[in-house]
């Protein structure tokens, strides 16, 4: 029997059967969410929400990287800030000087350039947000896709480190660079005008329009993926990770299945550090460090690794709960200390955990053997 077909035996109708319905109730959930806000009046909560929204599109990809591939990524907030900090240069970047010029003019007239106003009333030309996001969303890809085919080659820990090498370039850059606001990052980012009257933007008056957006980004993304994985695309991803060697000897192209589902997983980065920036209405060379990534990776190990679903409850609760403060100071030693926790109790996720049977292991094996 193909080596696919029997790992996925037992997946079969997994999704298929369901997944409609729990996306419709995902859905649901956000319009209750929102009606809740507005009757007790605490629709202030939306700004959180918004930006957990955009920072589950990250965690939701790399679940899929680590949970149905088998490929530990510590550089995700890398592939972030690159969306990120592309779209923000691009759409702040003033090109008034080459106004009058035959290509600048050319561009002006197609869309692609825009002129607005800055923060002192001087007139800025810059690129238009949508060419911006593809531009950065591109250039994300082209990146994963250079350094994911050597890398992937790497297991382990291994692979660990070359991607945790890879966060730690792209934030040395970030800091580093006078175009990129070094420390100070970029300020000044304008909204992105999706259509007529719908702008992705932190301003109070789009605060209900900017919720539905990101999470509507996030439905689509959660359906993508589902459907994904309930493909030969998943089946072989699913394959991959339970015995690459087994896959690989029965014909899968695990090398390229794993470069496709990393680039995937980066481009969702990408496009989610390009709305959070519009939203924020700048970036700051903190979405690229390690501990950011980290955090990442601590929310899927909450989630569980192969349960998207649980990966995007933890991420709604952890990163609300962050965003409001609560944390305080101990922010990032608290999703340090919840990556150590979950790998030694609970490596499947705390949905899946067995308190039972851990009390038992850690209290009564000792008297047993006795």
């Amino acid at each position: 029997m193909n080596f696919v077909n029997a790992v996925d035996k037992g997946f079969a109708g997994k999704f298929s059967g369901n997944r409609r319905l729990q996306v419709g109730l995902l859905a649901a959930a956000v319009v209750a969410v929102q009606a809740f806000t507005a009757l007790s009046g605490t629709d202030y909560y939306l700004t959180q929400l918004t930006m957990s929204a955009y920072y589950i599109l990250v965690i939701i990809g790399l679940c899929t990287l680590m949970g149905y591939a088998g490929q530990i990524s510590l550089g995700h907030a890398g592939f972030f800030a690159m969306g990120g900090y592309l779209s923000a240069l691009m759409t702040t970047h003033n090109l008034i000087g080459y106004k009058g010029s035959a290509l600048a003019d050319a561009l002006h007239a197609a869309g692609v350039l825009m002129m607005r106003k800055g923060l002192y009333g001087d007139e800025i030309l810059h690129f238009n947000p949508w060419a911006s996001a593809i531009v950065a969303v591109l250039a994300t890809v082209a990146v994963a896709y250079l350094i994911g085919g050597p890398v992937l080659k790497l297991k382990g820990h291994y692979l660990a480190m070359a991607t945790l090498a890879f966060g730690t370039i792209i934030y040395t850059i970030v800091v580093g660079s006078d175009i990129f606001g070094a420390a100070d990052g970029i300020s000044d980012v304008p909204g992105f005008k999706i259509l007529p009257g719908l702008e992705v933007s932190g301003g109070r008056s789009v605060r209900v329009s900017n919720y539905y957006i990101a999470w509507g980004l996030v439905v689509i993304g959660v359906l993508m993926l589902l459907n994904l994985m309930d493909s030969r695309v998943g089946r072989a991803l699913r394959s991959i990770h339970g015995a690459e060697d087994a896959a690989s000897a029965t014909g899968v192209d695990t090398d390229g299945y794993k470069l496709k589902i990393f680039v995937l997983s980066a481009a969702m980065a990408a496009l989610a550090g390009v709305f959070l920036t519009h939203f924020n209405g700048g970036i700051g060379p903190s979405e690229s460090s390690v501990m950011k990534s980290i955090r990442y990776v601590a929310i899927v190990a909450v989630g569980g690794m192969a349960n998207l679903w649980g990966a995007l409850v933890m991420g709604v609760v952890l990163n609300f709960l962050s965003l409001r403060g609560i944390f305080g100071s101990f922010d990032e030693a608290i999703f340090g200390s919840i990556l150590i926790i979950i790998m030694l109790f609970a490596p499947d996720g705390i949905l899946k955990i067995d308190l039972p049977g851990i009390i038992k292991a850690r209290f009564f094996s000792s008297g047993e053997e006795g």
